[in-house]
Order: structure tokens, then sequence, then C-alpha cells
């Protein structure tokens, strides 16, 4: 098979969509962006429906949750991009250090890696064989060390900036929907807003879950019901948390 069927195969066989290298971030990323500004709409919900109610805006809630909404998102973006730049740089460094290792110091590399080969399975005839193998090629064996000495995966097909950009976006977009009815307050009750914010959000998570599971191709049901049950649990802490500042 060459390299073109190879890829045909890859994508007609396995499906593969572009979107699940980023599974991570869109979920992580929806998922706190529903969750941390609905948080904020239950915790000032919870303040201003209690006995001694403090009586908060629409506005303030707004005002809050959109700043909220930006600043965490940003946070979150950001924290990601980092997360990988850091990531890359350790990866990088025990690379260059097991190569370095390879041109100094050989046959304790080659009796490392055929110890590792020897548990994983390997008889040691084997484990000799296949190290003869990977040292004729030094790009892959250096990899093997990193990724089976260091414990560290290759993430050279990760990029920091897109998965920054996807991270905050996902919060964006997912986490402005708690608000969306607090933008057309016609008059509207402040209970009533918050039953509607309830119902916005628990869409959100379902619609969250659904993609999770159409990404990652796993279970319908439990995806939703997964993302949804965090979510109510999350938004019911933030909502009790308000509650007693009026008791």
């Amino acid at each position: 098979m060459d390299k073109e069927k190879y890829q045909e195969h890859l994508k007609e066989e396995h499906n593969i969509s572009p979107l699940a290298t980023y599974v991570k971030e869109i979920v992580y990323g929806g998922t706190d962006g529903i969750i941390t500004t609905f948080a904020v709409v239950s915790g000032f919900s919870g303040a201003s429906l209690g006995p001694q109610a403090l009586n908060f805006s629409v506005l303030a809630v707004l005002i809050f949750g959109l700043a909220n909404l930006i600043a965490d998102g940003a946070s979150m973006g950001l924290g990601n991009f980092l997360s990988l730049r850091s990531e890359k740089k350790v990866y990088d460094d025990f690379y260059n250090k097991e190569l370095h290792e390879t041109k100094v110091s050989l046959n304790e590399e080659i009796e490392e890696t055929e110890l590792i080969l020897s548990d994983q399975g390997f008889s040691k005839k084997d484990a000799r064989s296949l190290t003869k193998i990977f040292s004729r090629n030094k790009i892959f064996w250096v990899k093997f060390m990193v990724q089976h000495e260091g414990g560290l995966n290759d993430p050279e097909y990760e990029s920091p900036l897109k998965s920054g950009f996807i991270t905050f976006f996902s919060f964006l977009i997912f986490g402005f929907i708690p608000l969306v009815p607090y933008f057309f307050n016609n008059q509207v009750s402040y209970s009533a807003l918050f039953v509607i914010s309830i119902l916005s959000t628990g869409l959100a998570l379902i619609i969250l879950g659904f993609i999770r599971a159409l990404i990652s191709k796993s279970s319908l049901t439990m995806s939703i019901f997964e993302t949804v049950i965090l979510g109510a649990v999350a938004s019911s802490l933030a909502y009790a948390v308000g509650y007693m500042f009026t008791i």
C-alpha cells in the first residue's frame, strides 16, 4: 500500500474528523464557558431570589456575565497556548538529551532500549533485533525513547496557537448562551429570566454533549448525560453560594 492509498484508507475506513484533534479544546472550553457564565447568573439569581433579596439588576448580570465571559475565555485560551508551548519545550529538551546520549553513550542506550522492549513483552532475542532496527532510524529511535523512557508524547502536530484560539472561541460561543435571555428583557420577571436561562444552559450542554459524541464517536446518550450532569452540579453549587448571602 502506497502513501496515497494509505491516506485514502484513513479517510474512508476510519473517517477521522479534523475536529477530532481538538475535541479536548472544544469540550473543555465549551463546558467551562457554559458553567462559568451560568455560575454568574446563578449567583446573582440566588442572591436576588432569596428571603432577603439583594435586588441586583438585569444590567448587573449582563455586565458581570460578559466581563467574566471575555476575561475567563481569554485566560483559558492563553493558558492552553502557554501550556502547549511548555509541553513542546519539555519534549524538545528531552529529545535533544536522548539524541545526545545516542552519540556519547550508544551502548547504554541500546541496553535501555532492549530492556524497554523486554518489559513490553518481547523476548530478549526479539528485543535485541528490534533495537538494531530502531538504531538505523535515529529520529524514530529517539522518539521511541522519549515516549517510553520519559513518558512524553510527541506534540509535533499540536499547534499551541490553534489550540488556544479554539479553546477561547468555544468558551465564548457556548458561554454566551446562558446570558442570551437577559438581552431580551421585556418586562419579564427576574425569576422568569432565570428559568429561561436554565433552559438555555441545559440546551447548550445538550448541544455540547452531542458535538462531543459526534467528534469522539462515543455513546450519544452517555456523552449528553455526563455533560448535562456536570453542568447541573456546578450550577447548583453556584446558586447555593449566591443564596447563602441572602440568609
